[in-house]
């Protein structure tokens, strides 16, 4: 016998639990037994008045945020449309069927206001980080890090040359992502060169057509992790610029030791880390094994003898080239001593010249000049410790472990929709990566802790 839907009188009374509709393993519910909130209020507590009207629960407006940024709504409208008929995200956020979903326009107004005052993104990044840390997730042992760039939310056709002049008093510049870029103009990230175009929506951000293919407006997230499990350890913005993103790794090191105690045994890194100043400020500032590929020009690439040809003598302080001359940074004594170094942080070794010219190798040592001089970087010491590094089976290793940072960027964009920043300013972007990195840190702490305890090596 077939059925038929009764289209009679709708029920007067309904017997309905939202607990019962949401599946045991249904990925809210994981990420809902890692997610503590229990001191948010208390945090928030001096950035609320003591009087007037109640506000809309903080709480429920950062699982909100949670929900959009584990399923990818990037819009905070159709996030609150999916809220609004979505059962899981309503038991997840606390709500009944009676219960209002806020309206969208609330999530901006608190975070150009009390939520970035109070950095209430990093506070729960933080938290989750310690509930990944409680959980045995974090080994301290090896980090890793390295940079992705994200498109910002900025037009091809508001770009101008960089070396214009452009009246920022104009009314229709006066934004808030604008007012943050005059106001970051003395950071030395942004004195070292004038940018090639410049947003006028987004000033902060850079440039760059680092990804391959046409050039946009962009930033680079820049992920700490530890490599045991993959946790992010922290995250920090900056512009799409390779200076400012290896900069950025001294700054998340740095707040990842005092906030946590915590210090790295082996820093893993691409070959953008391995410059002469980052590998000294592991090996020489923070006792960290650069698990990084050597920065490194001088090898040449035709049958002409490289620095690697010449030996080195620490304790004369010259080189010693195949045919046994000398390269020196002074060949006679000056009344008043001086460094060499020159502003590349170089000291330059040079032979005789007398020497080169009756030499059976100087057609391959310097055919184009009359001696030969090598450029020897102040932190060498530094450098040989990195290629020494290389050549151990732990670098191979460490090679291998990078992959998981790439892995979160890939997570970050094609799973989280991360790929293009809807916010602007550094302020934006600051908040997009660091709630970002704080719902992947919980996703794979709800992954991990829900398969039962980790197993440590």
């Amino acid at each position: 016998m077939m059925g038929q839907l009764s289209s009679g009188q709708e029920r007067l009374f309904y017997s309905f639990n939202i607990e019962d509709h949401i599946p045991a393993n249904h990925l809210l519910r994981s990420i809902d037994r890692c997610l503590d909130l229990s001191d948010l209020r208390h945090y928030l507590a001096d950035f609320y008045s003591p009087i007037g009207r109640p506000s809309i629960d903080p709480e429920l407006m950062i699982r909100l945020l949670v929900v959009g940024y584990c399923y990818g709504i990037r819009s905070e409208r159709r996030l609150c449309e999916e809220a609004h008929l979505n059962l899981a995200y309503r038991w997840f956020c606390r709500l009944s069927l009676e219960d209002e979903v806020p309206n969208h326009s609330t999530f901006s107004k608190n975070r150009h206001g009390r939520f970035r005052d109070s950095s209430l993104f990093r506070w729960l990044f933080n938290e989750v980080l310690r509930r990944c840390m409680d959980a045995g997730l974090v080994k301290g042992e090896g980090f890793a890090v390295d940079a992705s760039v994200i498109k910002a939310d900025a037009s091809r056709q508001r770009g101008v040359p960089g070396d214009d002049e452009i009246n920022w008093r104009d009314p229709s510049l006066s934004t808030r992502a604008v007012r943050e870029y005059l106001e970051a103009l003395d950071e030395e990230a942004l004195r070292e060169a004038l940018p090639k175009r410049l947003s006028l929506t987004d000033p902060l951000s850079r440039w760059t057509a680092a990804p391959g293919g046409p050039a946009f407006f962009a930033y680079s997230t820049n992920y700490l992790i530890d490599v045991e499990h993959g946790v992010i350890m922290d995250v920090e913005p900056t512009p799409a610029h390779r200076t400012a993103e290896v900069e950025s790794t001294k700054t998340m090191i740095e707040r990842v030791e005092e906030q946590f105690d915590i210090k790295p045994d082996r820093l893993i890194g691409d070959t953008a880390y391995g410059t002469a100043p980052m590998l000294a400020w592991m090996v020489n500032e923070k006792d960290i094994e650069p698990h990084v590929p050597v920065w490194d020009k001088t090898e040449r690439k035709n049958e002409s003898l490289s620095i690697s040809d010449f030996q080195w003598s620490e304790e004369a302080q010259e080189y010693r080239c195949p045919t046994g001359h000398a390269l020196r940074s002074e060949w006679r004594a000056f009344k008043n001593q001086r460094s060499h170094v020159t502003k590349a942080d170089t000291i330059i070794f040079r032979s005789r010249k007398t020497d080169c010219s009756k030499c059976s190798m100087k057609e391959r040592c310097c055919p184009n000049t009359s001696f030969r001089k090598i450029a020897r970087s102040v932190h060498e010491a530094a450098r040989n410790v990195a290629r020494r590094i290389a050549a151990t089976p732990q670098y191979v290793c460490s090679r291998h472990e990078r992959k998981k940072v790439e892995m979160l960027f890939a997570h970050l964009k094609r799973i989280l929709k991360l790929d293009r920043l809807r916010l602007r300013g550094m302020t934006g972007a600051n908040d997009e990566f660091t709630l970002a990195a704080a719902v992947q840190n919980l996703r794979r702490l709800a992954k991990l802790t829900s398969q039962g305890p980790p197993t440590t090596g």
